[in-house]
C-alpha cells in the first residue's frame, strides 16, 4: 500500500506523542524527548524536541522552542520554531514569533514581533476545516 502523502503539520507526529490532558495545570519547564500536544495551561519554559502543538483551549505562558509546531490556543511570550509554524485562526498570541517557516491563518492574533529566518515570505491561508 503507498504512502500517503501527509501534508499537515500534525500528521508527522510520529510515535507516542506526549499528550497534556484538557484542565491539566503545569507550573515550571516542560521539557519533552518528542512530540507535546499540550491541551492543558503551563506556566513556564518549554524545550521540545519534537513538534509541538497548542491545542484550541490551551494556554501557554513563557518560552516554547520546538522543532516544529502549531498553535491554536493562546501563548504569551516567545515561540521558537526550528522548521515551520503554523499559527491557526483560533490562536492568539502576545510575545515573539521566530520560525524558519511560518503560515498564519486568517483570524489569527499577534501582538509582538515575527521573524522569518529563512528570509521567505510569510504564508497567509484561510481555514477550511473545523475543529
Amino acid at each position: 500500500m503507498a504512502e500517503t502523502p501527509r501534508r499537515r503539520l500534525l500528521d508527522h507526529l510520529g510515535v507516542a506523542p506526549t499528550y497534556v490532558a484538557a484542565g491539566s495545570r503545569i507550573t515550571g519547564d516542560v521539557e519533552a524527548p518528542g512530540a507535546l500536544v499540550m491541551c492543558g495551561q503551563v506556566r513556564g519554559d518549554g524545550d521540545i524536541k519534537g513538534a509541538f502543538s497548542l491545542a484550541v483551549d490551551a494556554q501557554w505562558d513563557g518560552e516554547v522552542r520546538a522543532r516544529s509546531g502549531v498553535i491554536a490556543g493562546r501563548l504569551s511570550g516567545t515561540v521558537r520554531v526550528d522548521e515551520k509554524l503554523e499559527i491557526r485562526a483560533s490562536a492568539v498570541i502576545r510575545g515573539r514569533v521566530i520560525a524558519r517557516s511560518i503560515a498564519i491563518a486568517k483570524g489569527a492574533v499577534i501582538e509582538g514581533e515575527v521573524t522569518v529566518t529563512s528570509g521567505e515570505p510569510i504564508v497567509s491561508f484561510e481555514e477550511k476545516r473545523k475543529r
